[in-house]
């Protein structure tokens, strides 16, 4: 009797393509399901950014319209929906520390798990976050009388606006989670999210601040991508803001992307 062995197929190994799309897909279900369940990003993602809405359009708005000679909404809701982004990726950055220093990163790198899908998993992750938050900022501001002026197209990508310039600072977030021990570094970052708001041509016009100051401001990430979704929203110049805010974050995935893998692969082998 002649007894054949076939050799075992590797197309569905762990390194296969199909098993990093399954992979990943079942992460980002993990992080989405963690996430929804965590107090502190559900404010940090949904709730504080419209609270910060209400409050700036309770507060400042009437003021800033007078001042501009337009409805001040146009330049909080998107500040509003990019904060939020920023701010829900410091408290992902905090719970990615958490997870390596309780040893989670280390047992899924020693599991037939493709190597790859644990960060593809939190950027999809992310990416989901931070549109969720958006939609949810806009149903807000459409009920204090945000509305969209430039068409379906420009809706669509007002949306993106925030779900790319959040990628970019998440990627920094992460490089700095998986490299310091410390979740107060992490979190030291709200400090620089707040600079760019209090900043920013979507917390006041742009000449209400000092004429010194004036092209920092223009040019500071949070700006041009608020100038951007205005622009795209309301109408107004939109190709230098555009083009900035994708100068900004793709610069930011290409400067910090680097360090996040090193860091990632090398805080899963703890």
């Amino acid at each position: 009797m002649i007894v054949t062995t076939q050799r075992p197929t590797l197309s569905h190994g762990e390194s296969s393509p199909a098993s990093l799309l399954r992979h990943t897909a079942i992460q980002t279900q993990r992080l989405l399901l963690r996430w929804s369940r965590n107090p502190v990003a559900l404010l940090e993602t949904l709730i504080i950014p419209c609270l910060l809405l209400l409050m700036l359009d309770i507060v400042i708005g009437n003021q800033i319209a007078k001042f501009s000679g337009t409805d001040a909404l146009y330049g909080s809701v998107p500040m509003v929906a990019v904060v939020g982004a920023l701010s829900g990726a410091v408290a992902s950055g905090v719970m990615l520390g958490r997870e390596r220093d309780a040893g989670l990163l280390a047992r899924f790198w020693v599991l037939p798990v493709h190597r790859s899908s644990g960060l593809i998993a939190r950027i999809l992750a992310e990416g989901c976050r931070i549109l969720l938050g958006t939609i949810v900022v806009l149903v807000v501001g459409h009920a204090l009388g945000f509305r969209f002026h430039q068409g379906f197209l420009a809706a669509l990508l007002f949306v993106v606006i925030p779900v790319l310039f959040g990628l970019a600072f998440a990627t920094m977030v992460t490089a700095v989670a998986v490299f310091t021990a410390k979740a107060t570094l992490v979190e030291g970052i709200t400090i620089l999210t707040s600079l760019l708001m209090f900043f920013s041509t979507g917390f006041v016009p742009l000449i209400a601040f000092p004429q010194w100051i004036q092209p920092v401001v223009r040019n500071q990430p949070m700006s041009v991508a608020v100038d951007t979704m205005k622009a795209l929203s309301l109408g107004g110049p939109l190709a230098h803001p555009l083009t900035m805010t994708f100068v900004w974050s793709i610069g930011g995935v290409i400067v910090f992307s680097v360090p996040a893998v090193i860091g990632y692969r090398r805080a899963s082998r703890r």
